[in-house]
Protein backbone atom coordinates (compact mmCIF):
# COMPACT_ATOMS: atom_id res chain seq x y z
CA UNK A 1 0.00 0.00 0.00
CA UNK A 2 1.02 3.80 -1.01
CA UNK A 3 0.11 6.64 0.23
CA UNK A 4 0.25 10.48 -1.93
CA UNK A 5 -0.03 13.37 0.22
CA UNK A 6 -1.30 16.28 -2.05
CA UNK A 7 0.80 19.77 -1.12
CA UNK A 8 -1.69 23.44 -1.56
CA UNK A 9 -0.57 26.37 -1.22
CA UNK A 10 -0.39 27.31 2.38
CA UNK A 11 -0.53 23.30 3.28
CA UNK A 12 1.24 23.42 6.61
CA UNK A 13 0.09 19.51 7.80
CA UNK A 14 1.52 18.00 4.63
CA UNK A 15 4.87 17.40 6.44
CA UNK A 16 3.29 16.24 9.88
CA UNK A 17 1.41 13.62 7.39
CA UNK A 18 4.76 12.28 6.02
CA UNK A 19 6.43 11.56 9.15
CA UNK A 20 4.06 10.38 10.78
CA UNK A 21 3.09 7.75 7.91
CA UNK A 22 7.19 7.31 6.99
CA UNK A 23 8.69 7.48 10.52
CA UNK A 24 5.61 6.38 12.79
CA UNK A 25 4.01 3.89 10.65
CA UNK A 26 6.87 2.77 8.23
CA UNK A 27 4.53 3.44 4.94
CA UNK A 28 5.83 4.40 1.50
CA UNK A 29 4.72 7.77 0.80
CA UNK A 30 5.07 9.68 -2.02
CA UNK A 31 3.99 13.65 -2.17
CA UNK A 32 1.88 14.85 -5.02
CA UNK A 33 2.34 18.54 -5.76
CA UNK A 34 -1.36 20.68 -6.38
CA UNK A 35 -0.56 21.29 -10.29
CA UNK A 36 0.06 17.75 -11.35
CA UNK A 37 -2.29 15.52 -12.31
CA UNK A 38 -0.70 12.12 -12.38
CA UNK A 39 -1.93 9.67 -10.06
CA UNK A 40 -1.02 6.51 -12.43
CA UNK A 41 1.71 5.38 -9.74
CA UNK A 42 -1.51 4.55 -7.42
CA UNK A 43 -4.04 1.76 -7.67
CA UNK A 44 -7.23 1.73 -5.77
CA UNK A 45 -5.30 -0.26 -2.92
CA UNK A 46 -3.66 2.91 -2.39
CA UNK A 47 -4.95 6.21 0.18
CA UNK A 48 -4.45 9.52 -1.40
CA UNK A 49 -4.54 12.10 1.89
CA UNK A 50 -5.62 15.46 1.82
CA UNK A 51 -3.72 16.92 4.16
CA UNK A 52 -4.60 20.30 6.73
CA UNK A 53 -3.50 24.01 6.68
CA UNK A 54 -4.71 26.76 4.78
CA UNK A 55 -4.85 25.94 1.17
CA UNK A 56 -4.52 28.94 -0.69
CA UNK A 57 -4.69 31.30 2.41
CA UNK A 58 -8.69 29.94 2.99
CA UNK A 59 -9.85 32.95 0.47
CA UNK A 60 -13.29 33.02 -0.49
CA UNK A 61 -14.41 29.69 2.07
CA UNK A 62 -12.04 26.93 3.04
CA UNK A 63 -11.18 24.46 0.19
CA UNK A 64 -13.38 26.28 -2.24
CA UNK A 65 -10.08 27.37 -4.33
CA UNK A 66 -7.85 24.40 -3.72
CA UNK A 67 -11.12 22.09 -5.15
CA UNK A 68 -10.27 23.58 -8.62
CA UNK A 69 -7.00 22.20 -8.43
CA UNK A 70 -5.32 20.03 -11.36
CA UNK A 71 -4.18 17.12 -8.75
CA UNK A 72 -7.84 17.28 -7.26
CA UNK A 73 -10.01 16.39 -10.57
CA UNK A 74 -7.64 13.57 -10.77
CA UNK A 75 -8.03 12.60 -7.02
CA UNK A 76 -11.92 12.72 -7.93
CA UNK A 77 -11.71 10.14 -10.37
CA UNK A 78 -9.71 7.87 -8.35
CA UNK A 79 -11.67 7.85 -5.88
CA UNK A 80 -15.08 7.50 -8.43
CA UNK A 81 -13.01 4.60 -9.13
CA UNK A 82 -12.89 3.21 -5.54
CA UNK A 83 -9.57 4.61 -4.86
CA UNK A 84 -9.17 5.41 -0.97
CA UNK A 85 -8.97 9.08 0.10
CA UNK A 86 -8.74 10.43 3.62
CA UNK A 87 -9.29 14.77 3.87
CA UNK A 88 -7.95 15.69 7.80
CA UNK A 89 -9.24 19.19 8.78
CA UNK A 90 -8.52 21.39 5.71
CA UNK A 91 -8.76 18.20 3.29
CA UNK A 92 -12.21 17.30 4.74
CA UNK A 93 -13.11 20.82 4.23
CA UNK A 94 -11.70 20.43 0.98
CA UNK A 95 -13.81 17.01 0.21
CA UNK A 96 -16.74 18.84 1.19
CA UNK A 97 -16.20 21.75 -1.46
CA UNK A 98 -15.39 19.26 -4.23
CA UNK A 99 -18.58 17.06 -3.98
CA UNK A 100 -16.87 14.18 -2.64
CA UNK A 101 -18.80 14.51 1.12
CA UNK A 102 -22.14 16.12 1.35
CA UNK A 103 -21.46 19.06 4.01
CA UNK A 104 -19.92 21.93 4.27
CA UNK A 105 -17.76 23.51 7.43
CA UNK A 106 -18.69 26.24 9.39
CA UNK A 107 -17.08 28.94 11.42
CA UNK A 108 -16.44 27.27 15.18
CA UNK A 109 -19.66 28.47 17.42
CA UNK A 110 -17.13 30.40 19.33
CA UNK A 111 -15.92 32.05 16.69
CA UNK A 112 -12.34 31.66 17.65
CA UNK A 113 -9.56 29.53 16.33
CA UNK A 114 -9.56 26.47 18.51
CA UNK A 115 -6.50 24.40 18.86
CA UNK A 116 -6.62 21.43 21.81
CA UNK A 117 -6.30 17.83 22.65
CA UNK A 118 -10.54 16.55 22.05
CA UNK A 119 -11.74 12.80 22.47
CA UNK A 120 -13.37 11.49 20.06
CA UNK A 121 -15.81 8.33 19.34
CA UNK A 122 -16.08 5.77 16.78
CA UNK A 123 -18.70 3.43 15.70
CA UNK A 124 -17.41 0.66 17.95
CA UNK A 125 -17.58 2.79 21.15
CA UNK A 126 -13.32 3.05 20.78
CA UNK A 127 -12.45 6.43 22.33
CA UNK A 128 -9.03 8.58 20.93
CA UNK A 129 -7.37 11.23 22.27
CA UNK A 130 -6.45 13.32 19.14
CA UNK A 131 -5.74 17.28 18.67
CA UNK A 132 -7.89 19.85 16.67
CA UNK A 133 -6.21 22.70 14.81
CA UNK A 134 -9.37 24.86 13.22
CA UNK A 135 -11.44 27.93 12.77
CA UNK A 136 -13.72 26.61 10.86
CA UNK A 137 -14.76 23.30 11.84
CA UNK A 138 -18.37 23.43 12.73
CA UNK A 139 -19.67 20.51 10.27
CA UNK A 140 -23.07 21.35 9.07
CA UNK A 141 -25.47 19.64 6.86
CA UNK A 142 -29.30 19.75 6.27
CA UNK A 143 -31.35 17.42 8.04
CA UNK A 144 -32.63 15.31 4.76
CA UNK A 145 -28.63 14.75 4.67
CA UNK A 146 -27.78 14.06 8.21
CA UNK A 147 -30.30 11.58 8.51
CA UNK A 148 -29.29 9.69 5.70
CA UNK A 149 -25.99 10.12 6.86
CA UNK A 150 -26.87 8.38 10.15
CA UNK A 151 -29.03 6.05 8.46
CA UNK A 152 -26.16 4.34 6.26
CA UNK A 153 -23.68 4.79 8.80
CA UNK A 154 -21.42 7.51 7.38
CA UNK A 155 -20.66 9.24 10.63
CA UNK A 156 -17.53 7.54 11.84
CA UNK A 157 -16.47 9.77 14.70
CA UNK A 158 -18.27 11.96 17.14
CA UNK A 159 -16.56 14.56 19.51
CA UNK A 160 -16.87 13.28 23.26
CA UNK A 161 -15.62 13.06 26.43
CA UNK A 162 -12.66 10.79 27.93
CA UNK A 163 -15.72 7.91 28.61
CA UNK A 164 -17.00 8.44 25.59
CA UNK A 165 -20.14 10.24 26.79
CA UNK A 166 -21.35 13.05 23.90
CA UNK A 167 -22.44 16.01 25.46
CA UNK A 168 -22.13 19.89 24.03
CA UNK A 169 -18.75 20.29 26.42
CA UNK A 170 -16.71 17.66 25.13
CA UNK A 171 -17.72 19.71 21.32
CA UNK A 172 -15.05 22.23 20.33
CA UNK A 173 -16.80 23.80 17.73
CA UNK A 174 -20.08 23.41 17.62
CA UNK A 175 -20.79 20.79 14.89
CA UNK A 176 -24.18 19.26 14.47
CA UNK A 177 -25.13 16.07 15.97
CA UNK A 178 -21.26 16.30 17.42
CA UNK A 179 -20.25 14.93 14.31
CA UNK A 180 -16.18 15.19 13.55
CA UNK A 181 -15.79 12.71 10.90
CA UNK A 182 -17.66 10.99 7.83
CA UNK A 183 -17.41 8.99 4.78
CA UNK A 184 -19.02 9.01 1.88
CA UNK A 185 -21.63 5.89 1.18
CA UNK A 186 -19.15 3.32 -0.79
CA UNK A 187 -17.23 3.98 2.33
CA UNK A 188 -13.48 4.61 0.46
CA UNK A 189 -13.53 8.41 1.24
CA UNK A 190 -13.09 10.28 4.59
CA UNK A 191 -12.95 12.96 5.63
CA UNK A 192 -12.41 14.48 9.90
CA UNK A 193 -11.50 17.38 11.18
CA UNK A 194 -9.06 16.10 14.43
CA UNK A 195 -5.35 15.00 13.52
CA UNK A 196 -4.48 11.36 13.66
CA UNK A 197 -1.15 12.40 12.56
CA UNK A 198 -0.10 14.89 15.36
CA UNK A 199 -0.60 11.73 17.51
CA UNK A 200 1.27 8.79 15.99
CA UNK A 201 4.49 9.46 18.09
CA UNK A 202 5.52 7.76 21.25
CA UNK A 203 7.82 10.97 21.75
CA UNK A 204 4.48 13.09 22.18
CA UNK A 205 2.78 10.55 24.54
CA UNK A 206 -0.04 9.47 22.33
CA UNK A 207 -0.26 6.62 19.45
CA UNK A 208 -4.20 6.92 19.24
CA UNK A 209 -3.52 8.12 15.71
CA UNK A 210 -2.02 5.14 14.63
CA UNK A 211 -5.16 3.34 15.75
CA UNK A 212 -7.13 5.65 13.75
CA UNK A 213 -5.33 5.33 10.65
CA UNK A 214 -5.24 1.62 10.56
CA UNK A 215 -8.71 1.01 10.97
CA UNK A 216 -9.81 3.46 8.46
CA UNK A 217 -7.12 3.02 5.55
CA UNK A 218 -5.14 0.17 6.35
CA UNK A 219 -5.39 -4.06 5.68
CA UNK A 220 -3.95 -5.59 8.69
CA UNK A 221 -1.10 -7.52 7.41
CA UNK A 222 0.26 -4.36 6.04
CA UNK A 223 0.42 -2.76 9.27
CA UNK A 224 3.61 -4.60 11.23
CA UNK A 225 5.28 -2.38 13.76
Amino acid sequence: MKFGVVVFPGSNCDRDMYDALTHDMHQEVIMLWHKDKDLSRFNTEDCIILPGGFSFGDYLRCGAIARFSPMMQSVIEFANAGGKVLGVCNGFQILCESGLLPGVLLRNANQHFVSKNVYIGDQEDNVFKIPVAHGEGRYYADEKTLDELEANGQVIFRYCDENGKINAAANPNGSIRSIAGICNKKRNVVGMMPHPERACSIILGNTDGIAIIKNLLMAEQLVSQ
